[in-house]
């Protein structure tokens, strides 16, 4: 049972909505360790913030959970733009200690390249025409609130969760056509910037597959999917779902290897003014990262 990568990427966890699993995605990277870790936008989600969305306690606890990563395990942490939370461009680029966050990034590991980018500057409806966005944000919206009351039900009748969003993708053929079209160009990108592969996020749709020789990569989303993308210390990648692990046998795992229960939870939250201030000018610039 793996708990320690290289790499792990997530990406639309949408802070300060009502859909955001931030309890689940907290206690994910509680359980895992890596080197690198890559929010590949839409982390906040500034579009509802400014609307009907609230900033709750869970929310934070979120980067409580990062500054642990950095303080802790020295993780390099790169916090990459995405489109509702594009409030960050009048910040960019931006590094302080093993944090850096900016547009987009190659990342280079075991002879391979990879463009990363959350995926939005290649939606025409999202860069052009802005309104419409918001529009399609809104009726994304209210799916996950009838999402949440039909599965209300489910759950009283002992029946598994379904998802609306997904379903619909999967049979409005516009949508459908939609995605293909937003993988295939994404693929392109990549080829054309010299890289092996592309990952993203952006569509909310967890998916590895070759394309025209390219390796196409999507983080998912932790809305609904709960997924992310995991890189070994093999060079191999894996999409890994919250609702497959067996987090018993995780704690289990780890007691056995160390000894003793990890302690490191009783301690207190790292309070922001300590963040990684004072580590090494050699830690800023990981060797095999290249921007």
């Amino acid at each position: 049972m793996k708990t320690h990568y290289k790499t792990i990427v997530i990406s639309d966890v949408h802070l300060g909505t009502k859909g955001s699993k931030a309890k689940e995605i907290a206690r994910f990277l509680k359980q895992y360790r890596c080197e690198n870790l890559i929010l590949n936008g839409d982390i906040i989600d500034g579009w509802q913030l400014k609307k009907s969305g609230s900033w709750k306690r869970k929310h934070t606890r979120f980067f409580n959970r990062i500054l642990k990563m950095i303080e802790n395990h020295n993780t390099n942490v790169f916090y990459l733009r995405g489109n509702h939370d594009d409030f960050l461009e009048q910040i960019l680029p931006l590094q302080i200690g093993k944090l850096r966050i900016q547009t987009d990034m190659i990342y280079e590991s075991f002879g391979k390249k990879y463009f990363i980018t959350h995926g939005d500057v290649f939606d025409s409806i999202t860069t052009n025409l802005r309104w419409i966005a918001y529009l399609g944000d809104m009726g994304y919206t209210f799916l996950l609130w009838l999402n949440r009351v039909v599965n209300h039900y489910r759950r009283k009748r002992g029946l598994r969760y379904f998802s609306l969003s997904q379903y619909i993708k999967g049979k409005v053929k516009s949508a459908v056509s939609y995605i293909d079209q937003y993988e295939t160009e994404l693929a392109k990108m990549a080829k054309a910037k010299g890289c092996d592969g592309i990952i993203c996020g952006h569509i909310h749709q967890a998916e590895c597959r070759l394309i025209d020789g390219i390796e196409y990569m999507n983080s998912g989303d932790w809305v609904e999917t709960m997924s992310a993308l995991a890189e070994d210390h093999e060079g191999n990648w894996q999409l890994i779902y919250y609702n497959e692990i067996d987090f018993k046998g995780i704690q289990i795992d780890n007691q056995t290897s160390s000894g003793s229960p990890d302690q490191e939870e009783e301690r207190p939250v790292i309070p922001l003014r300590k963040v990684s201030f004072d580590l090494p000018k050699d830690d800023i610039n990981p060797p095999f990262i290249r921007l």
